[in-house]
């Protein structure tokens, strides 16, 4: 079967599609294109609606699956065949967008310093990283999300282009999650954020990074003696 073309990869800020359903299986159904983003790598993933024939069915999940993406309905009702129209619920998506992009710069800003990121959940009114630091300070981290919050301030462009797998692990810190490496595959998503983070990701952004508005602090939890947590929003 013909891999589902996920257009919310080339363009995040698309809301709405046309669609064809390749498989139904229930409340399970298969597309031919989607805009919908599947959870993974510490990201939710993408609600919001599929019409077809004047009924409108709630997508409750979008997942990976066997190569496939499944997006899981409140109802069955939708064949094999069918048009459709997607909407994608955009709140939602553009609050993980924002998030995703000040993430990727706060984890830039932390590999600068030497603190390695060994886990991440990223949402839309809260993030959340695990992170080793040997010797933790509070008064130090929050300079790091107040360097952090200026270069989100200075407007870098967001760009994303494919890097074939050999020449993409020649860029040093491509790979910045601790034990995460990308699935072997021939050709990498690159995310380049202005001059301030550059790495292999398959999740959505915003154009400029003036969009994310300023990092803050909700809480930081000592998980051990070289394991913190950090909890942090966005405001505008």
């Amino acid at each position: 079967m013909k891999m589902t073309e996920l257009l919310c990869l080339k363009d995040a800020y698309l809301k709405t599609c046309e669609a064809t359903v390749v498989e139904a299986n229930g409340k399970d159904v298969l597309l031919d294109k989607t805009i919908f983003a599947p959870i993974g790598g510490g990201l939710p993933c993408d609600t919001g609606t599929i019409e077809s024939d004047g009924k409108s069915f709630n997508v409750l999940e979008v997942r990976k699956k066997e190569g496939k993406i499944v997006h899981s309905l409140d109802a069955e009702g939708l064949k094999t065949g069918n048009s459709c129209v997607l909407q994608i619920d955009w709140e939602k998506r553009y609050g993980v967008m924002r998030m995703h992009t000040a993430a990727h710069v706060l984890g830039a800003t932390m590999f600068e310093e030497g603190i390695l990121i060994t886990g991440n959940q990223i949402g839309t009114s809260e993030s959340r990283f695990d992170f080793s630091m040997e010797n933790f300070d509070r008064e130090a981290f929050a300079k790091t999300v107040a360097k952090t919050n200026e270069k989100l301030a200075s407007g870098a462009e967001v760009k994303i282009y494919e890097l074939a797998r050999e020449e993409a692990f020649k860029i040093p810190g491509v790979v910045k999650l601790a034990g995460a490496l990308p699935p072997s595959i021939p050709v990498l998503r690159i995310v380049e954020i202005g001059s301030l983070d550059l790495q292999a990701d398959g999740g959505v952004h915003v154009k400029n990074t003036k969009e994310c508005g300023k990092i803050e602090i909700t809480r930081l939890e000592n998980k051990g003696a070289k394991n913190k947590r950090i909890y942090f929003k966005l405001n505008l």
